[in-house]
């Protein structure tokens, strides 16, 4: 434990009145800062365009391009199959993929054989050759 030292404690500044005397005066421009801006937002609105409408979607959205692969996954599947909504049954399988990628390392054994080397190889490569073929489709359609 060090002992204070008189001679330094009197060039110093001290943290209670001095600092947090400047970070309360930052706090409340801050904050006059806001409240203005906010005021002037609710004298002058701006309008860009007519209110959105939830149940109308336009045929032109598109995701961006990291999901453009789940986003033509559900456009592919059929409306109606195995009697469950096109859009759930997509859905429910992407996640049920997304599920299993996850668990894969906790049950994968491991092996070095050749052959179970290969087949990981060429399941991750089809994935990526499908996941890429995909965003590409959803960008051109």
């Amino acid at each position: 434990m060090t002992t204070p030292n008189p001679e330094t404690e009197k060039d110093g500044i001290p943290f209670y009145p001095d600092h947090v005397k400047t970070e309360l005066y930052v706090m409340i421009g801050i904050v006059v800062l806001a409240v203005i801006v906010g005021f002037l937002g609710l004298l002058f609105p701006v309008g860009l365009q007519a209110p959105s409408d939830p149940l109308n979607t336009p045929m032109h959205v598109k995701p961006e391009w990291y999901f453009l692969f789940l986003y033509q996954i559900l456009k592919i599947i059929p409306p109606n199959i195995l009697g469950i909504e096109g859009t759930a049954f997509g859905v429910v399988s992407i996640m049920a993929a997304l599920v299993v990628v996850m668990l894969w390392p906790f049950f994968d054994k491991k092996e070095d054989s050749k052959k179970a080397t290969w087949i990981r190889l060429a399941v991750t490569i089809l994935g990526l050759i499908l996941v890429i073929a995909l965003t590409i489709w959803g960008e051109v359609s």
